[in-house]
C-alpha cells in the first residue's frame, strides 16, 4: 500500500502530464522552459525522483511531439534541449533505448536535411547525435546504418554556420573512433567532402582525415586526386591543412603517386590555363586577373608542398629529383602571370640547389651567370651536404660537414627578372638524371615504400650504364 507522500507525488505527476496533454504550443513552450531551467545537468535517478519514477512518461510525450512538429520547426530548439537532458543524464541508458525505439536517430538525421529548419535547431540535433555516438560502439553503428554519414556530411558541406560545422567535426571524429565496422564509410565520406564549396568544411574534413587515416592504416585510391585539387583554394587555412595531410600520406603506399602529382602541377597544361581565361580578359583595356586563376594557386601551393616535403626528408627530395622536379620548378619560376608561384618555386629550388651540388651545377648552367646571380646573391653562406659530394668544388665529407655556398636571394627573384629571363626559366631543359646515376643517388633508398622504379627510369639507368662502360673501354 502506497504512503501518503507517494500518492501525492503520483498525483502531481498525473496532473503535470495532463497539463502537457491539454496544453497548446504556447503553454508547452512555457513548460519546456521551466523543465530546462530546473533539470539541466541532473542524473537519471534525480530525474526519476523529480517525476515520481515516471520520467519515461514525459520523455515519450516529448519524442511523440518531436515526430509531429519537426518538419515545421515550431519550438524545436527547446524540445531538442529537453530530450537532451534525458539522453545526457548519468545512467541514462534506459532513456536512450526508449528514444531509439521510436526512431529517434532517423528523426534527428531528417532534421539536418530540411531547408526550413533553423541552423540553431540543426546544431542541437547534431549535439544529440554526439550524445548517442558517445554512448558506445553499437550506437555508432546504428547511426551509420541509418545512412547517417551521408546526412551528416551533406549538412557539413551546406551549413553556413562555423559553430555547427565544428560540432559536425566532433561527431565525425567520434564515429571514426571505436567503430571498425563503419570507419571506412566515414573515411570515404570525409574524402568526398574535399570537393565541396565550403572552405570551412574542407578545412575540418582535412583535419579529421588525418585522424581517420592513422586509424584505418590503408589509403583509398581517390585520396591523392582529391587532396591535390584542394590546393586550388584561395584560403590559406585550407591549404595548410592539405599540406599537413600530404605530409602524412607520403608514409603510405600512395607516396609515389602523390609526388608525381605534385611535380606535374608545377607545369599546368596549356588547355588548363586557356579554358580558365575568359575572352574579356584578352582585352588590354581590362584589368588582368590571372593571378587568381585556381590552376596558378594550385601551382604555387604544389611548389610550397614540395619544399615542405623535401626539407622534412632528404630521401623524398632525392626521389623528386628523379621526377625532374628541378626542371618543373624552374618552369614555374618563369610564370609571370602569378608572382606567388614564382616565389614559392624559387624558395623550393633554393633548397635543392643548396642541398645537392649536382643540382646547383645544372641550374647555374641553365640560367646563365647573370640570372643565377639574381637567384643567389654572391655573399657566402653555410649549408649542409647530405652526403660526400661528387664535385671537387664542395669539400664536405659527411652529413654534418659545412659547405660554403652562396646566400639566398630567391624570395625576391620574381621582382627582378624581366620577360626574357622568365622565358629562359620557362623553356629550361634541365635534366639531372644522368648526374644522379653517376653520383650514386638512386631509387633504392625509397624502394621500401615507393615501389620499383618506372620502366622509363630503368631505361634511363640502363642507357647510362652502357654509355659509361663504352667510355671505359
Amino acid at each position: 500500500m502506497t504512503s501518503i507522500k507517494e500518492q501525492a507525488a503520483i498525483s502531481r505527476l498525473l496532473s503535470f502530464l495532463q497539463d502537457w496533454d491539454n496544453a497548446g504550443k504556447v503553454a508547452r513552450n512555457h513548460i519546456l522552459n521551466t523543465f530546462i531551467k530546473t533539470n539541466q545537468g541532473k542524473t537519471a535517478p534525480e530525474l526519476e525522483q523529480e517525476f515520481s519514477q515516471g520520467a519515461s512518461l514525459f520523455l515519450v510525450r516529448l519524442t511523440s511531439w518531436l515526430r509531429l512538429i519537426y518538419m515545421t520547426g515550431s519550438c524545436l530548439d527547446k524540445l531538442l534541449k529537453s530530450i537532451g537532458i534525458f539522453l545526457s543524464a548519468v545512467s541514462s541508458n534506459r532513456y536512450l533505448i526508449e528514444f531509439l525505439e521510436v526512431g529517434g536517430i532517423l528523426t534527428l538525421l531528417e532534421i539536418l536535411g530540411l531547408e526550413k529548419i533553423k541552423e540553431e535547431d540543426k546544431k542541437e540535433s547534431i549535439r544529440l547525435l554526439q550524445v548517442i555516438a558517445n554512448s558506445g560502439r553499437k550506437y555508432k553503428e546504428l547511426i551509420c546504418e541509418s545512412y547517417g554519414v551521408r546526412s551528416i556530411a551533406e549538412f557539413l558541406a551546406k551549413s553556413k554556420s562555423e559553430e555547427s560545422q565544428e560540432e559536425v567535426q566532433v561527431l565525425l571524429d567520434s564515429l571514426v573512433h571505436g567503430n571498425p565496422k563503419y570507419q571506412n564509410q566515414v573515411y570515404k565520406g570525409l574524402i568526398a567532402l574535399l570537393s565541396c564549396a565550403s572552405p570551412k568544411a574542407q578545412q575540418l574534413s582535412l583535419q579529421t582525415l588525418r585522424t581517420a587515416q592513422s586509424i584505418i592504416g590503408t589509403t583509398h585510391p581517390s585520396i591523392v586526386d582529391c587532396v591535390l585539387k584542394v590546393l586550388r583554394t584561395m584560403h590559406l587555412e585550407v591549404q595548410y591543412e592539405a599540406i599537413e595531410l600530404i605530409k602524412d600520406l607520403v608514409n603510405y603506399d600512395v607516396c609515389q603517386a602523390l609526388l608525381k602529382g605534385l611535380v606535374a602541377l608545377l607545369i599546368p597544361s596549356v588547355k588548363e590555363t586557356s579554358k580558365l581565361q575568359p575572352e574579356i580578359l584578352n582585352d588590354p583595356a581590362v584589368l588582368q586577373l590571372t593571378a587568381n586563376l585556381p590552376v596558378f594557386l594550385q601551382q604555387a601551393a604544389a611548389a610550397k608542398a614540395i619544399g615542405v616535403l623535401a626539407r622534412s626528408n632528404t630521401s623524398i627530395a632525392e626521389e623528386m629529383l628523379h621526377l625532374r622536379v628541378v626542371h618543373s620548378l624552374m618552369a614555374a619560376m618563369g610564370n609571370m602571370d602569378h608572382s606567388n608561384s614564382q616565389r614559392q618555386a624559387s624558395l623550393t629550388l633554393e633548397y635543392f640547389v643548396q642541398t645537392f651540388p649536382v643540382v646547383e651545377e645544372h641550374v647555374r648552367k641553365s640560367m646563365g651567370e647573370e640570372l643565377y646571380a639574381l637567384f643567389l646573391a654572391g655573399e657566402p653562406a653555410t649549408f649542409l651536404c647530405p652526403r660526400p659530394p661528387p664535385s671537387a668544388d664542395c669539400p664536405g665529407t659527411s652529413a654534418s660537414s659545412p659547405c660554403s655556398g652562396p646566400q639566398s636571394n630567391a624570395e625576391d627573384l620574381y621582382m627582378k627578372i624581366d620577360s626574357i629571363q622568365a622565358d629562359i626559366l620557362a623553356a629550361n631543359k634541365v635534366n639531372v638524371s644522368k648526374a644522379l646515376y653517376t653520383s650514386g643517388i638512386s631509387y633504392s633508398r625509397l624502394s621500401f615504400y615507393l615501389g620499383p622504379p618506372e620502366e622509363n627510369q630503368l631505361a634511363y639507368t640502363t642507357y647510362f650504364q652502357k654509355e659509361d662502360s663504352e667510355g671505359k673501354e
